[in-house]
């Protein structure tokens, strides 16, 4: 049982929890609790270690379980220790390092996402799970929006990374691949261009949302080909950017679905 925090192998989940860089650098990311688990070991990702508890649960023994079988090197810490390392206040007693990797991207993308500028790891993760839901094709995350490994937008996405394809991509090979699946490009704005409940979603597209400050760069609005906007009828200033690609992406679905 590891019980120092001065374990090499524990000072170096604290560090890929904390720095983006180190992330990077070993081509890893952390997961925690039983459901992620669950869901890292029933995908083709590759566990590099795995740290567990005596507080988990049936269902997390069962997760440990499957990944003993499959050869993982698993540790057992001290309840200290786990919260020195976890990103959260109340640790579920497992906790994984996973392996990076790109998700294998269709021939043919008819539904993309693209969170622009979006900097806070809570609203990114939402839009993850929600394109997720949406059945996007792909994501792809340009730069300056938070990196997609950092431990909240992970716990937010709620498995996401593991089923849909999110590339870090800069403009110049975003603009590439917008041009080489001809999609047509909306970008979401606060007040301009037409109501989203107008437009025609039943070409192939590329949906840009903003993040949470100033929305769009300069570089997502030379890209769009059309902007939309939610009405407010309550005059808010602004919606919360993953509420707003949460309204626009299932617009988009509810069209599609009805026209099928």
């Amino acid at each position: 049982m590891i019980s120092s925090a001065h374990n090499p192998k524990i000072l170096w989940v604290h560090t890929l929890q904390s720095k983006s860089r180190q992330r990077n650098q070993d081509n890893a990311f952390v997961i925690e609790g039983v459901r992620l688990a669950e869901e890292a070991s029933q995908s083709d990702w590759k566990a590099l270690l795995v740290f567990y508890t005596d507080e988990l649960d049936l269902r997390g023994k069962s997760v440990l379980d499957k990944f003993i079988v499959a050869g993982v090197s698993c540790e057992k810490v001290t309840p200290q220790i786990m919260r020195f390392i976890s990103n959260t206040s109340t640790p579920q007693g497992i906790l994984a390092v996973i392996e990076q990797k790109n998700q294998p991207v269709k021939e043919a993308i008819e539904f993309l996402f693209i969170p622009d500028a979006v900097r806070d790891p809570g609203n990114l993760g939402t839009m993850l799970r929600t394109a997720h839901a949406a059945g996007c094709d792909a994501v792809f995350v340009p730069k300056g929006t938070v990196d997609i490994y950092s431990p909240k937008v992970v716990r937010s996405a709620m498995g996401a990374h593991f089923h849909l394809p999110i590339l870090s991509l800069s403009w110049q090979e975003i603009t590439a691949n917008i041009e080489k699946y001809g999609l047509h490009v909306f970008l979401a704005d606060s007040n301009a261009g037409k109501p989203y409940t107008m437009a025609d979603y039943r070409q192939p597209l590329a949906l840009i949302v903003g993040g949470e400050a100033e929305g769009a760069g300069i570089e997502a609005q030379k890209l769009s080909h059309e902007r939309l906007y939610i009405p407010m009828p309550g005059n808010a200033e602004s919606l919360n950017a993953a509420v707003a690609a949460g309204i626009l992406l299932f617009a988009i679905v509810q069209q599609r679905t009805s026209l099928s």
